[in-house]
């Protein structure tokens, strides 16, 4: 099981580091949007360094998992909210990677509860 839970956290941190990316203007241009890029590299970080920790402290993996995908969901949550407010980038491919990375990191917690501790 922690095979699946690691390929979850490296699917998950490579999205976030891919769409900061494509906010910092680095992979695409016309969706730059500087505090969504920090968002994301954040999340993005703290997901790949969890996956570092599960090699560190393998006997941690379930509790590492749960900890940086529940860090993830919050952040992405909070990401939704700026967009419905206004205050964050409201363009089709940023909500579609919110519905699409928000049910990703859903079914991830959900392996990840369901592994044994």
């Amino acid at each position: 099981m922690r095979r699946a839970i690691r390929l979850f956290i490296l699917f998950e941190g490579a999205a976030f580091i891919t769409a900061a990316l494509t906010h910092f203007g680095i992979l695409m241009k016309g969706y730059q949007h500087q505090k969504a890029g920090t968002a994301e590299s954040v999340i993005g970080i703290v997901l790949l360094c969890g996956l570092a920790l599960t090699w560190i402290r393998p006997a941690s993996t379930r509790g590492i998992g749960l900890a940086v995908q529940a860090f993830a969901l919050f952040g992405t949550l909070v990401g939704i909210f700026t967009i419905v407010i206004g205050v964050g980038p409201r363009t089709a491919p940023d909500i579609t990677y919110h519905v699409v990375v928000v049910i990703v990191l859903i079914c991830g917690i959900a392996a990840t509860t369901r592994a044994r501790a």
